[in-house]
């Protein structure tokens, strides 16, 4: 997905930004950069691959490299940012979280209209950041054109621009699908995606931006640009699974949530009859480990972590680009707890099953080691939609989604007419889709969380939630 950290300060803010932007490192995976301004240098900039290295090691030598009143870094799980812009706009640092999945059109009506050019990646690709760019070009202000490129975009778009006065834009995706946060401290501003990043470096709250707003931020203040619009759309996702557990969105903080949805997981199968005779409960580490202790808390069964994720050198199971490698890096970071394993029925929460390739990985990794029984719990309902709105998914068709295949062999395209009795465990679809995933999964039970249950434990108004994964509803 990637995300992004920026900041505007009376003196040097390189170090803010620096661990600021690295406090963002488990949102993407692949580029990380910064841009800054100092009044001598002008804007500068520094891009590094960051696929096999952590961001900081890459960017441990900034402070020598870079000098600057105010920065803006990003961590991003695709293209290459910030880039650097020279426009009628004057020269700017241009940087984005999101997707723009009309890219392609928005590309062809740019050659009709202007007859410019891109650069082109390999693949003939061109980079998102770029394009948006371009869009914003296209009108006299930096407002108008943020406002312009947001209306056309289809997608997501949340922005963080670095001007040559040294001024940060942020602007909020027009559905404020993503978070993006203001922090204050003495003499200094800051924006960042996760809140957590900006605490940590002495900041605390000064306001979240509302669904396409967008503000200037200098060492004096935020000024408003553009007034917030009325319909939101955060995506629910953030709180089961990408956010980190120490941010919060819309007031509601993602380990909290997460614990209450376990327990709100727990009740549900208590009242559906659905309780085994579990030895322990477990999560799949890391994202899946509050939600067992919030159903471990409410069930009354033990918690215990019946194997650990090894983390000093394989950080990121999804750092290969290969399918095949990812899976096998995934297996080799399970290391087990033989004595909390063998001949125990586990329960494990996990925060979601996507294609279920790693789910079955886990759970064939603890029957070698003497499970008994595994049962699984998903923290969301079947993923049934891939994500059109953010680049969280890797999947290129629906039909990679482990619930849309069952489906298909289940009753053929017929049954994507009946997705609703699907997500339901009530109904005769619901639950012969459950017991198809158990025998592929080898699970000795499978229940998802309610889409009522995730909502319920989120807190906020359903109507500015995006459940499109879950129900296609937009």
């Amino acid at each position: 997905m990637g995300g992004f950290f920026g900041a505007v300060g009376k003196e040097s803010v390189i170090s803010d930004v620096f661990f600021g932007t690295d406090y963002h490192s488990h949102l993407g995976t692949r580029r990380g950069g910064i841009s800054a301004f100092d009044r001598e240098k002008g804007i500068q900039r520094k891009i590094h691959n960051i696929t096999n290295a952590p961001f900081r090691t890459k960017f441990e030598n900034i402070y020598n490299e870079m000098e600057g009143t105010s920065a803006i870094g990003c961590i991003s799980d695709y293209d290459p940012q910030p880039l650097l812009i020279r426009s009628s706009l004057g020269l700017y640092a241009l940087c984005m979280i999101g997707i723009i999945t009309n890219a392609d059109e928005l590309i062809e009506k740019y050659f009709k209209d202007n007859g410019g050019q891109f650069c082109a990646m390999n693949g003939g690709g061109v980079n998102s950041t770029e394009l948006l760019s371009a869009l914003i070009n296209q009108k006299s202000d930096f407002v108008s054109g943020i406002k312009f490129a947001q209306s056309v975009i289809e997608g997501t778009a949340s922005i963080l621009l670095l001007t040559s006065e040294g001024k940060i834009i942020a602007a909020r995706d027009k559905l404020g699908r993503l978070p993006v946060l203001i922090g204050k401290r003495e003499g200094a501003f800051c924006v960042s995606f996760e809140s957590f990043a900006y605490k940590k470096l002495g900041y605390i709250d000064e306001k979240e931006l509302g669904p396409a707003e967008i503000v200037e931020v200098t060492s004096s203040g935020v000024k408003t640009l553009s007034a917030p619009g009325k319909k939101m759309r955060i995506c629910s996702f953030l709180w089961s699974y990408y956010g980190y557990p120490t941010s919060s969105y819309e007031g509601v903080n993602v380990e909290v949530m997460r614990c209450k949805n376990g327990e709100i997981m727990a009740e549900n199968d208590e009242k559906s009859g659905k309780t085994a005779k579990i030895d322990y409960v477990g999560g799949v580490p890391d994202s899946g480990t509050p939600h067992a202790i919030g159903y471990a808390n409410k069930s009354g069964i033990s918690f215990a972590r019946a194997f650990i994720k090894y983390t000093p050198t394989w950080s990121r199971s999804f750092m290969p680009t290969n399918q095949k490698d990812r899976n096998r890096i995934a297996k080799m970071k399970l290391i087990p707890v033989e004595e909390l394993i063998r001949d125990k029925s586990l329960l494990f929460v996990d925060d979601s099953i996507v294609r279920g390739t790693q789910m079955k990985e886990t759970v064939d990794f603890l029957y070698e080691h003497g499970a008994k029984e595994v049962h699984i719990r998903s923290a969301c309902p079947p993923i049934m939609f891939g994500c059109k709105y953010l680049n969280f998914s890797r999947a290129t068709s629906d039909m990679e989604l482990i619930a849309r295949r069952v489906i298909m062999e289940l009753e053929g395209e017929e049954g994507f007419n009946h997705i609703d009795e699907y997500i339901s465990s009530n109904t005769e679809r619901g639950k012969k889709l459950r017991e198809a995933m158990c025998k592929k999964l080898r699970f000795a039970s499978l229940e998802f969380q309610t889409l009522e249950g995730i909502i319920d434990a989120i807190g906020i108004d359903r109507e500015n939630l995006c459940t499109y994964c879950w129900n296609g509803k937009e």
